[in-house]
């Protein structure tokens, strides 16, 4: 009795990490794979073989961002709409929330008023285009929760605080779903906040 008491004792504890820990959290970044050479990813209009195609991937695309899964398919933008793939033909990248660090394509947009940001961290600075014109802030530090994986974020740049957390999130002007809602809150004599989306496809 107590061998097999034993015995379920470690099948928990070796098989409890693994269960436990997710392998990655949305929005990421995956590759195609196991498509053949001649041959595309459909992009389908719902998460389902009968949809219809509304778009495709190359058989050797990469850092293809997905936003959102349900039942084996995830959410993909394609064009200024957004649609739906087999998560069976993506393998996941593990490079892509690293601690401390934003994924290369990260950049950030918001309507009323309209607005963008670029986080340049081999640079240490902040690109922020809105109505008034462009400008450049000096990037202080890019915080992480801690969470293995986890995509939120809060840029700290002059001026500026950037915080971004995993939601589904509309521009407003396309038909296109983004994996991160973004806060921006502008400091100075005259503080102001906006709200958009981020993305991280390159």
């Amino acid at each position: 009795m107590s061998r097999l008491l034993l015995s379920a004792a470690l099948a928990c504890l070796l098989s409890g990490p693994a269960l436990a820990t997710q392998e990655y959290t949305l929005p990421t970044l995956f590759d195609v794979s196991g498509v053949s050479a001649g041959d595309v990813l459909n992009i389908r209009a719902q998460p389902n073989p009968q949809a219809p195609v509304i778009g495709a991937l190359a058989p050797d695309a990469t850092h293809v961002e997905v936003v959102e899964e349900t039942g084996g398919w995830g959410r993909v933008n394609a064009g200024e709409g957004s649609g739906w793939v087999s998560m069976r033909y993506l393998a996941y990248r593990s490079d892509v929330w690293q601690p401390g660090a934003l994924p290369e394509g990260f950049r950030c947009l918001g309507t009323e008023p309209f607005w963008n940001i670029r986080v340049d961290q081999p640079g240490g600075t902040i690109s922020l285009n809105g109505p008034e014109g462009g400008e450049t802030r000096d990037l202080a530090a890019i915080l992480d929760s801690g969470i293995f994986r986890d995509p939120a974020r809060a840029v700290l740049g002059r001026d500026l605080t950037l915080v971004t957390v995993p939601a589904i999130c509309s521009d407003g002007m396309s038909d296109r779903l983004f994996g991160l809602r973004a806060t921006v809150i502008l400091h100075g004599d005259q503080p102001r906040m906006l709200s958009g989306c981020c993305l991280i496809q390159p």
